[in-house]
């Protein structure tokens, strides 16, 4: 019995050892990924590697400029990958018995568009991380150009960047100190993120920036420099800090077991009991063996940007694109990156 269980040993490390150097030869390869990134239109590419819980690997791709190579520290402007940042800084602040998942937000902040409707009453930290507000997601979508309230706080999901913006302005009001002075004691600070803001500053060093790109991989749109802190988008960082952040998360976020349970049980059914929507992720279930995974991705003019994980085996992979088409490269890299990426991208698409 003993042989046969060495043996099984021997060909699980095998198949780990064949699996890391298939990996390596793709990543390694920048040759044939300049012509990948060529072919599609993408002039830079980051990805981080997360194995064991830990970030292993940071690789960049590309050209920040015409004729400048992408260094290591690139900054990328990722979007919506701002919110799980975010996510954090709250369930931080809930750990440490500041704040309340379920306290209505009224108690702090009520925004003038839905003061006349007591809805507003009902809405809490819980509906706004697991996309369950009733908002669209930004109000001028909304057919009045005003925040309303489109259903029911808490009956379904429906992606919102309100929301987090509605968050901030109630976390702001009650601790008197900005998002950005909170991300920096609870986040950025404690894990060593010198390289990500929330806006541009003195200490931003604009030559490392990834301008943005069009679909024909031309810098077709004029980037601005965020001088206030939004919640849902416009965090700039770099792989390296984001890979930390995201490797963090694997390991539990630093968060009481209890609060890290609730960040990654379902809040509320997105499709067929197999994605569901947590606590400021994208959750998919049911991947066997216990397995789950957490996803968010970031899209704005120009910029493309993912974050996967795989808390039970401690696996993820963080990706930042300038360009439009970088979405088409997520299925090639999820494959490459992780154990489940298969099963994870049929249900993708």
């Amino acid at each position: 019995m003993r042989t046969v269980r060495a043996l099984l040993v021997l060909l699980a490390v095998l198949a780990h050892t064949v699996a890391a150097e298939e990996q390596k030869r793709f990543f390694d390869d920048p040759d044939a990924i300049a012509r990948w990134l060529s072919e599609n239109h993408v002039p830079a590419l980051g990805i981080g590697i997360i194995r064991e819980g830990k970030l292993r690997q940071v690789k960049m791709y590309g050209e920040l400029r015409k004729g400048v190579p992408a260094p290591y520290n690139t900054i990328f402007n990722v979007a919506s990958l701002t919110k799980p940042i975010v996510t954090m800084v709250t369930l931080k602040l809930i750990d440490s018995g500041q704040w309340k998942l379920d306290e209505p937000l009224a108690n702090y902040w009520v925004d003038p568009d839905v003061a006349g409707d007591p809805m507003h009453r009902k809405l809490t930290t819980r509906h706004v991380l697991s996309h369950q507000t009733g908002f669209a997601n930004w109000r001028w979508m909304d057919e009045s150009k005003k925040l309303r309230f489109q259903f029911e706080s808490g009956t379904r999901v429906q992606y919102s960047g309100e929301g987090f913006e509605y968050l901030r302005k109630a976390l702001e009001k009650k601790f008197g100190k900005s998002l950005a002075e909170l991300s920096q004691a609870h986040v950025f600070t404690p894990l060593g993120m010198s390289d990500t803001q929330h806006a541009w500053d003195s200490r931003t060093d604009e030559s490392r920036f990834a301008r943005w790109h069009d679909k024909d991989g031309k810098e077709a749109y004029p980037y601005y420099k965020t001088t206030r802190a939004n919640a849902a988008d416009d965090l700039i960082t770099t792989v390296e800090d984001y890979g930390n952040f995201a490797a963090a998360v694997t390991r539990g976020g630093g968060l009481s077991d209890a609060l890290f349970q609730e960040m990654v049980k379902p809040q509320g059914v997105i499709e067929d009991n197999l994605l569901a929507m947590g606590l400021g992720w994208e959750i998919h279930q049911n991947l066997g063996d216990g397995e789950y995974a957490l996803i968010h991705s970031g899209s704005d003019e120009g910029v493309r940007t993912l974050v996967m994980l795989l808390p039970k085996s401690g696996q993820g992979l963080v990706v930042m694109m300038k360009g439009d088409n970088g979405h088409q490269l997520y299925e090639r890299l999820v494959l490459e990156s992780l154990d489940r990426g298969k099963e994870i991208m049929g249900r993708a698409k």
